[in-house]
Parts: structure tokens; C-alpha cells; sequence
């Protein structure tokens, strides 16, 4: 049996949405852009108690959408009861970013400043609005400001230097 993690060590990489025939396969929602990957994880994560089950089969079946088979599923009963769970796997099991890549997650607690060398403040938390992320910065005087991940903004972001550069738009932090 495999230990269970902590959720600080796993990522969401998506939800089960609806079981699948009647052998206990499931379609499977991916949030990630690299669903492909998931093929290469033994086991997954499910739901609040995060729950190991096998992976033996991952298949796309539409964009987005994928068809699981777990390694102890094998009813379309057992399929319903996961039906609406979000699913995990181990962060060392993910797809190796890009270098221009980062997970949302390791945002918070970066330091923000202007390509002028002003500090900012840190970033509280990552909202994700559909066209783009926008970072929520507690600023060093107090309050917060609202900071859109857009090119024409975000000049820099190390992670591993905890740093966002941002070159700020007229009004942006008034």
C-alpha cells in the first residue's frame, strides 16, 4: 500500500467527471498541459482524503478529457463514487517544467518590484481569471494591488531568486 502524502507534496492535475462504460472507467477532466505525462504515474491521489489508487490506463478521449482506468475500480458503481473528485499526483512525478515555466502554487511569498528597483511587496495568492492570472500583492505600506501576468507587466519572474519584476502600466498602482 502506499503511503499518503501530504497535500504540500502533490499537484492537482484535474477531476473526475463521469464514469465511463460499465467497468469502472472514468472521464477524467486535466488541468494540466501536459495530460500526455500522466501516463508515466503508477499512482494517483483522490479526493479529500486523498486516496491512492493505481493508475493502470490513461487515454485522451477529447480535448482536455481522458479516460482512466484504476487499478481497483472495476464497476460502474465504484466509478460513480469517485465521480466529482479531484485528482493528484506527487509533485517529483510531474512533467519537468520549461525554464520559462513555473506551478501557480510557488507564487505566493515571491517579492515584487518595479524594473526601477522599488519594492512592491510580496505576493499574497494567484487568481486565476481565465485570459490570465493576476497576482495579489500585500504591499510593503499596507494594502493590496491587483497585478495582471501579462507580458507587457511581468518583466521577470524567478522563482528560485523569489522575484517578480514588473514594469507597472499607467494607474496601475494608484
Amino acid at each position: 500500500m502506499t503511503d499518503r502524502p501530504s497535500l504540500e507534496d502533490l499537484l492537482l492535475v484535474g477531476q473526475f467527471t463521469l464514469p465511463h462504460g460499465v467497468r469502472g472507467q472514468l472521464k477524467f477532466h486535466a488541468i494540466t498541459n501536459r495530460p500526455e505525462h500522466l501516463a508515466r504515474v503508477k499512482t494517483i491521489f483522490v479526493g479529500e482524503g486523498l486516496t491512492p489508487y493505481p493508475l493502470v490506463r490513461i487515454a485522451a478521449h477529447k480535448a482536455a478529457v481522458m479516460i482512466v482506468t484504476l487499478g481497483n475500480v472495476s464497476t460502474r458503481e465504484g466509478a460513480e463514487e469517485l465521480r466529482g473528485q479531484e485528482v493528484y499526483i506527487r509533485q517529483n512525478e510531474a512533467a519537468p517544467l520549461d525554464e520559462d515555466e513555473y506551478y501557480l502554487h510557488d507564487l505566493p511569498g515571491l517579492q515584487v518590484q518595479t524594473t526601477e528597483g522599488t519594492t512592491l511587496g510580496v505576493v499574497k495568492e494567484v487568481i486565476e481569471t481565465g485570459a490570465n492570472e493576476v497576482l495579489v500583492v500585500t504591499r510593503t505600506e499596507g494594502g493590496e494591488v491587483l497585478i495582471p501576468m501579462i507580458k507587457d507587466v511581468i518583466k521577470e519572474l524567478d522563482v528560485a531568486a523569489g522575484r517578480v519584476t514588473i514594469a507597472p502600466l499607467p494607474g496601475l498602482l494608484d
